[in-house]
């Protein structure tokens, strides 16, 4: 009960103090709006079918891009984990793409894939990738090498030697990759979203709010509805590697 309180404490104080701040004329309240104005414009927002679709957008748009980057970044960091020869042929041209951010590939894709949806998947997918495919390569040097010895000892075949020793080895790793690949896909969908208005979701929805008449309290109540996505994914992947990776410590999170 006590690890639960003190989270909501912790909340409702920093909600007190941008209250108080908001409230005290040190900002304009235009610019500046506290957080009761902010959750009642929240609610009203909840209630906008406009608002909910840009929502439903951008939460499709990250389970497609996740999805698409666990496909690819999992069976290429196994295999690049175990053929040290292959690792070391591709690792130059993945150490030059990895640095590259993703919102500096926004003109080069809009160009080819068009301004719509297709662009914030595909740098999504592009962000997400790295982290899950260096958690893969690194899990599968972590594997001890008294279980391999021991599964070869006993004469298991390739395939059980995968799904007996390797698998369960790195998929607390595979997991973990997961969890930051998922923060990173939200964060380079949301911003793509600000910075290429057409592809919609709720970047789009804080574009347009921040834009002309500047309403403030519209821009919050979209940053917080993505904030708490970002939570909530986090919160919900974490609780999903506990209790799926029990034969790690802390179910393999770091």
């Amino acid at each position: 009960m006590r690890g639960s309180i003190r989270p909501l404490l912790g909340v409702a104080g920093f909600l007190a103090v941008c209250e108080i701040v908001g409230r005290s004329g040190s900002a304009p309240q235009g610019y500046l709006p506290p957080p009761s104005v902010v959750l009642v414009e929240l609610a009203r927002l909840l209630g906008e079918r406009t608002f909910l679709l840009d929502v439903i957008a951008t939460v499709l748009s990250w389970l497609i891009a996740l999805a698409i980057a666990a496909a690819i970044a999992v069976p290429a960091g196994l295999l690049l984990g175990s053929v040290p020869f292959l690792r070391n042929a591709v690792g130059a041209v993945v150490e030059f793409l990895r640095p590259i951010p993703s919102v500096a590939l926004i003109p080069l894709v809009v160009v080819i894939a068009g301004g719509g949806p297709g662009t914030k998947i595909f740098l999504a997918v592009y962000a997400a990738v790295w982290p899950l495919l260096f958690n893969t390569i690194y899990a599968l040097g972590e594997i001890d090498d008294q279980l391999l010895d021991s599964a070869r000892a006993f004469n298991i075949s390739r395939p059980e030697l995968l799904l007996r020793v390797t698998l369960p080895g790195v998929a607390p790793f595979v997991l973990t990759g997961l969890r930051l690949s998922a923060s990173t896909a939200l964060i380079v969908l949301i911003s793509t979203e600000m910075l290429v208005p057409a592809s919609g979701g709720i970047g789009h929805f804080i574009y347009l709010a921040g834009s002309g008449a500047g309403r403030m309290d519209q821009v919050l109540a979209g940053t917080l509805v993505a904030g708490l996505l970002g939570y909530a994914i986090n919160a919900g992947m974490a609780g999903m590697q506990r209790r799926w990776v029990t034969w790690a410590p802390a179910g393999g999170t770091t």
